[in-house]
């Protein structure tokens, strides 16, 4: 990450043209969204049939606008990440993610000193981490699993959620202001508290004074039967054949949800999983094998009595027996 951006990369400094929120991201909102006439390389690109919910898109918009930090926080499979992406990927807005698992050191985020050759001769240089890199220039910088985050490394992340951002690199006696389109967000599964359900393993309780820090904090749920169906569709468009199959199979997910919700499973169907139930029944040709294989399999024998009964109400079938 120390090299340079090439110049094609940078894009330009600032927006140079408004874009319509009716027009992107099928609604209605009074504010002048900025956004770039060019592609650069950090631009994610489009899903053309990305479905934004309303709310959380006016959040992240927000985000882009107002340079306001944004927290996302939702159960795994709701698309938080990929909204900011998507997002991202209208107004032609570089978006990087980094996930804050346990690998990422403070130094990674900071940067560290290295040893290179020059004219044959070995010295010390300074490697940028992701944070500097990304401070001085038009980025969006996305934090996935922030609830992760080793201690340290969220210690560096709360100097940047200031009022101003500034970042102090020690090291090097310098401190870095952050260019004025850079934009940070981030997504976690639970909202700063921990996990008591189990169902997170390695999140743990946020600093407040660090949540207190985020400007904007959007709860993303999962969708209605209707337009989880429509997402699926737009993935899996050989299901249009199968819409009462498809429409029976989000039902099972749903009451998996329900469950979890209630206390009584430890594990859900999310969106990916009612995708990739999708594509493995196209696959296999058995919708019911396809679910043992994409989900049923990897669930808690302890709870398969239960997801058997969900199963037998949504399905009408008995998914335990050797048939």
């Amino acid at each position: 990450m120390s090299k340079a951006m090439p110049k094609d990369d940078m894009n330009s400094d600032v927006p140079d043209k408004s874009v319509s929120t009716e027009k992107l991201f099928c609604f209605k909102w009074h504010i002048n969204v900025p956004a770039f006439s060019k592609k650069a390389e950090h631009v994610p690109d489009i899903d053309p049939d990305y479905h934004f919910e309303p709310e959380t898109t006016k959040a992240i918009l927000a985000g882009f606008v107002y340079n306001r930090r944004v927290l996302i926080q939702g159960y795994h499979g709701t698309g938080k990440s990929t909204h900011i992406e998507q997002v991202a990927a209208r107004l032609n807005w570089p978006c990087i993610r980094v996930n804050l698992d346990s690998h990422i050191s403070r130094t990674d985020l900071i940067g560290r000193d290295v040893i290179t050759l020059k004219e044959g001769k070995q010295i010390t240089q300074f490697q940028e981490g992701i944070l500097p890199w990304s401070l001085g220039r038009p980025m969006a910088l996305v934090f996935d699993e922030y609830d992760a985050g080793r201690p340290d490394v969220m210690f560096v992340i709360q100097r940047i959620l200031e009022a101003q951002g500034k970042l102090t690199l020690l090291d090097q006696n310098r401190v870095l202001t952050p260019h004025p389109y850079f934009r940070l967000f981030a997504t976690t599964n639970t909202i700063g508290m921990g996990d008591s359900t189990g169902l997170y393993h390695g999140t743990q309780p946020i600093n407040q004074g660090q949540m207190d820090r985020w400007n904007i904090v959007a709860s993303l749920n999962y969708l209605p039967p209707d337009d989880e169906m429509q997402v699926v569709l737009s993935k899996v468009k050989d299901m249009a054949k199968q819409k009462d199959k498809l429409r029976s199979m989000i039902a099972m997910a749903n009451l998996t949800r329900e469950g979890f919700t209630n206390g009584d499973l430890s594990t859900v169907m999310s969106p990916r999983t009612v995708i990739n139930w999708a594509e493995n029944t196209l696959i296999f040709g058995d919708v019911h094998e396809a679910f043992k294989l994409t989900f049923l399999n990897k669930s808690d024998e302890n709870e398969r009595i239960i997801f058997a009964e969900y199963y037998q109400r949504s399905m009408n079938h008995d998914i335990l027996t050797k048939q």
